[in-house]
Formats: C-alpha cells, structure tokens, sequence
C-alpha cells in the first residue's frame, strides 16, 4: 500500500490560532490620563519616561496640563534638567506650578541668575508665585536678592508662611545677619526644628556659642544635625573640650555619630592633642560603619599628626584607597609639623609624580619643612617653583614660611627686603616671625625698628610686647624690659599665660605656670623638686637669662622650675607606668630652659617625651630633641 498523508506516524498539526499577546500597562484601548499619571510617578529611569511621553503624543494627550506638569516633574527627578526645560519652553502658558518647579530646579542646582530671571518673566506675564515658589528661590539666592525677595513674600502675603520664614531665617543666618534672623526668628509663632536648627546654625556658625547653647538646651527634640551643630561650633572657635564634652553627652542619648560628627570631634582632638580619644573615635568609626572615605581619612592623619602620632598617620594615609590632594597636604605638614622635613620634602616629590597638582597649602608645609631644618637653599628653590611652575601667586602665609626660614638661619636683612618687595601689606604675625628672629639673634636695632613700626600701626600684639621685652631682657637692658611692661599696663594689655595639657586616662588635665589648683599638686610639686635634685646632679644649671623680671638669681630659678610643661611632665611621670611615652600640649613656645631640662628628664628618666608647642613637634628621647636644638 502506497503511503498516504493520512497514514502518517505524525500527529495531525494543531488548528490555527493567533500568536499569544503580551500584557502591558500600555497596551489595548486608550489609556487615561490618570493612568499615565500614576505611571509617571513609577518611573525611575530616562528609558521609562521616554516610553510614556511617546504613548502621550501618541494618543494626543500633549496639551493636557497636568501630564505635562508630571512629565516635566519626571525627567528633573532623574537629572534630566534639560529635558525638563524644553517642556517649559513649549507651553504657552505656563501656570505658576510649572513656573515653580523649574524655578525649584534651578536654583537646586545654583542656577541663582536664572531661576531669578524666571521668576521676572512669571511676574511680567501676570502669574502670581505661591509660597513654593520663594521657598524654591530662597535655596540659592544671595543676601542683597533675598531682602527683595521678603518684600515681595511681604507684598504678596506670604511672609507669615513657615516655609518662606524658615527659608528667611537661613538665608539670614547663613549670610551673618545674626541680627535680621534673631528678628525672624523671635516674631515665629511656630518653629519647626529645621527653623530651630537655622537659628543654632547662626550663632555657632558665628561664634556666639553661649546663645547657641541656651537654643540648644531648650530644645525638645534634637536629630544628629542639631549635635553636630554644636559639636563642630565648640570645635572650629577654639573649645575642644567643649565639643568632646557634649560629643560623649551625645552618644549617652543612644544616637549615633556620622561622619559630620565625627569630623568635628576629629578636630577637637587634634586641638586637644588627646591621643587616646582620637584612637578610640578612630574605633567608633570602624566599628559603626562610617566608611573611611577621602575626608574622615585626611581628618584622621590630621587628627594623628596633631596628637603626636606620625606612625598611625602614614599608616591612614598608605590605607586610603583615593587620595586628594588635601591628603597628600595633610601628611606633608604633619611631617613637616614634627621636623621631619626630608620625609615632608620626600613626600612631596612623590606627589609630583603621582601627577597631583600642588595648592597653595602644599607649599605652605614644604616651606615649614625647610623652616624648620634652615634648608635655605631648598626653600628658595621650593618657593620660585611655587611661582614660576605652578603660577601660584603666594600669599602672606607663604611670606612669613620663608622669613621664618630666612631670619632662623640668621638672613635677618634678606628676610626685611622680602617683606618690603612683597606685593601684600605685612601684618603683626609676619613682623612677629621677623621680631622673633633678631630676639633669637640679638639684632636690637632691627628688632626695635619692627617693634615700633607695629605700635605706631595699631598693630601690636600681647607677643609683640613680650618679644621685644624678650630682646632687652636678652641683652641685659631691663630699662628697656620696665619701659615695654609699662606700655603694656598704659595699654592694658596682659601677657597670654601660658598653658600645658596633658591625656591620662582619656581625661585631657591642663596646667597653667605656678599652678596649684590640681588635685594632685602636693604629689607634682614634689616631683618636680625630685627632678631638680637630679638634674642638679647631672650638671644642669638654670637659664635664667629668659627670665623677664629683673629680679634675683633664685627667684627667677623658681620661676623657671614651674613653667606649664614642667608641671605637666611631672603629673604624666606620677600618673603612668614606667617606659610609656608622655605627651604635651603647649600653647605658646618652649622656652629654652624648659627645652634643655625636658632633654634632661628624657635621659633620666628613660622615658620618651612628645611636646607639641605653638610652632612645632619636639621628640625627646635619650637626651637629645628630634629638632637638633633648632627651633
């Protein structure tokens, strides 16, 4: 029998049916509005967006206000500010929520001219803004714009809003019209905490930190911005103790620290040069998940550098996985900070083959590397490179790192001809650095001729007057000493006193000279009188030329005995076990009797001694000072 399709083993094919539709949210009869609407609020990427703004043309929605309002709402909430702009431009009559959002959209991004501008054209084609709209203007806008803007919030009504006021208040605020914002700010019927948090901002920002504190107090509800607020203002005028104490109030009300935070207190433990709370906020970071970025790691190695700790300090820096160039900076003036100015110079050169670019501030912390080693050479060399291979112009700063350079190694006359061809009017600090360089010299003449040019100028500092006081004392004229002292009395101008901290325990314990307020005088006190008899017996024999009081031999011994560091050394030699390395804080120089005895105790002692004092880093170990009696 002849094959047959009929016989086949094949089945027989399946009838004819369409090909199976895929669903979708666009698919099948006209979709409304409100739907296109609801997906435009779902869309999270530029693809998505396109894809329902093509289905609007299509189906002749493009004159519906509302979908366009959301469209053009869309593509700026996904960075497609250009996008947006052209919708804008389309419409012939935008209404003022158009007008809002775009004028939101520029000037979010600081676009001020011309979210301004925007706001002219609104005005001229009759649209009234709403309170959005100088919420939205107020984000970006100067001083001088936002006066205009609270009289028009006034002319239209809005001022009484709590969005425009708040956005007033930080405008104010952020500007430093502390007056204008407390004005605001009093009259408020109602704050909120971001009001609250402007005004906190405004006083800490600007230093009025007893009227921030009393805000602060009586806050109901406080988040992190609000601590971190006060924190980071304690830090940056010159209350670290201030900070840390409310930084650990902070952690007891179980909130946690972030990154700002943690900057902050970075900050005020570098100031402090407390060490082991560094160490411990170094932990807290770690162990909380702060991620170690470019800014908390160049925090860290100042943080280090300051409190004494080179080694953790490369250590930061060789960890950091992107560096900037405040990075490289930073590890560059801690070496240069502690005298180790060939790692400094070192670090330098491998940061110009890395292809960073260096700042102004770089060059700051190479010239004090040099400063600090008297390489003359090198930091001339370092300073032409600054201005012809770099085109930085320098600054005062730059200046006074070369006189500081020039006058330490005893160019005091080159040092006066580079301040007078300087294309900035010198102020106290620089002829400071010049004065104190001929008092280290013994250049009376030149150092009177500073002395008198800053008194005449209203220029004259309390280290002025001590400085040339330093000078006659140093040559043996005390007329000269009693005559500056009553200058000083006629000013009424009082001599900085000096002041010394030491970390023990993670509690920072400060001594001022002669002191006699610490629990544990009666123990320090007979230390010191312990290490007296000591160094006596190895020689030592007191300075007393530095003394500033023409006074008796024995009196200006007692005097140098309970200088700030010494009484300080001696709480950390009572308060710690044997071998562990003493750290200090001093904020004025080291004299040069305190210098010599630390080098002393150091040898005696078998203990390694860290100063940081108002110009530098001393190591001392085994007798000697890491700077070579060069300072």
């Amino acid at each position: 029998m002849s094959s047959s399709p009929l016989f086949t083993s094949q089945p027989f094919p399946p009838p004819h049916r369409p090909p199976p539709t895929t669903t979708s949210p666009l698919s099948g009869a006209r979709p409304p509005p409100e739907k296109l609407v609801f997906l435009l609020d779902k869309c999270r990427n530029f693809t998505q967006i396109r894809q329902i703004q093509a289905v609007i043309l299509r189906q002749g929605y493009e004159n519906n206000p509302i979908l366009n309002f959301k469209l053009q709402k869309s593509y700026s909430s996904i960075g497609r500010f250009d996008r947006s702009v052209v919708l804008f431009r389309k419409m012939d009559e935008p209404n003022v929520f158009f007008y809002t959002d775009i004028i939101n959209a520029y000037s979010s991004r600081g676009f001020r001219f011309e979210a301004f501008e925007l706001y002219v054209q609104m005005l001229c084609n009759g649209v009234e803004p709403n309170v959005y709209t100088f919420s939205s203007l107020l984000k970006s806008c100067g001083i001088k714009d936002g006066v205009l803007l609270h009289s028009q919030a006034i002319k239209f009504g809005f001022d009484g809003d709590l969005f425009v006021r708040t956005g007033l208040l930080d405008l104010y605020a952020k500007s430093g019209d502390v007056v204008s914002a407390r004005q605001l700010f009093d009259t408020m019927p109602e704050r909120s905490l971001v009001a609250l948090t402007a005004m906190l901002t405004c006083y800490a920002k600007f230093g009025a930190l007893d009227e921030a504190r009393v805000l602060f107090d009586g806050m109901t509800e406080k988040d992190v911005v609000c601590w971190n607020v006060m924190i980071d203002g304690y830090a940056q005028h010159g209350r670290p103790n201030d900070a840390l104490v409310l930084f650990r109030q902070m952690l007891k009300t179980k909130l946690r620290a972030n990154e700002i935070t943690t900057l902050s207190v970075l900050s005020a433990c570098g100031q402090l040069g407390a060490l082991e709370l560094g160490k411990w906020v170094h932990s807290y970071i770690v162990n909380n998940g702060i991620r170690v970025n470019v800014h908390v790691g160049t925090a860290l190695i100042d943080m280090y550098g300051k409190c004494g700790s080179l080694e953790d300090a490369r250590l930061v820096f060789e960890g950091l996985s992107s560096k900037d160039v405040v990075a490289w900076n930073s590890m560059i003036v801690s070496y240069a900070m502690h005298g180790f100015s060939r790692e400094a110079l070192n670090l330098f050169d491998e940061m110009c083959k890395m292809r960073f670019r260096p700042s102004d501030i770089t060059f700051i912390g190479v010239l004090n590397a040099c400063a600090h080693a008297g390489l003359v050479p090198e930091g001339k060399r370092l300073f032409g490179l600054m201005k012809n291979g770099y085109n930085i112009e320098p600054k005062i700063e730059h200046y006074g790192c070369m006189v500081n350079l020039l006058g330490r190694a005893g160019h005091l006359e080159e040092a006066y001809e580079l301040i007078k061809g300087m294309n900035v009017d010198p102020d106290s600090i620089l002829l400071g650095t010049l004065l104190s360089a001929c008092r280290l010299h013994g250049n009376i003449a030149l150092g009177e001729e500073i002395a008198k040019f800053l008194i005449n100028r209203d220029l004259a500092t309390d280290g002025t007057y001590v400085l040339l006081s330093n000078l006659y004392a140093r040559a043996g004229d005390w007329d000269g000493v009693a005559k500056v002292r009553a200058m000083m009395k006629d000013k009424g101008i009082r001599k900085e006193p000096g002041c010394s901290s030491i970390e023990v325990c993670n509690k920072v314990h400060e001594f001022l000279a002669g002191d006699l307020t610490h629990p544990k005088s009666k123990e320090i006190y007979a230390k010191l009188d312990e290490i007296e008899n000591r160094l006596k017996a190895q020689g030592y024999c007191p300075q007393i030329d530095s003394v500033l009081h023409d006074v008796g031999e024995r009196e200006k011994e007692r005097s140098l005995g309970v200088h700030s560091e010494r009484l300080a050394i001696a709480f950390g030699l009572i308060s710690t076990t044997p071998n562990t390395t003493i750290k200090i804080v001093k904020n004025l120089r080291v004299c040069s009797d305190c210098h010599t005895v630390t080098k002393l105790i150091s040898q005696i002692t078998g203990r390694r001694i860290v100063v940081r004092d108002r110009n530098r880093f001393h190591h001392f170990e085994n007798g000697v000072c890491s700077c070579g009696d060069y300072w």
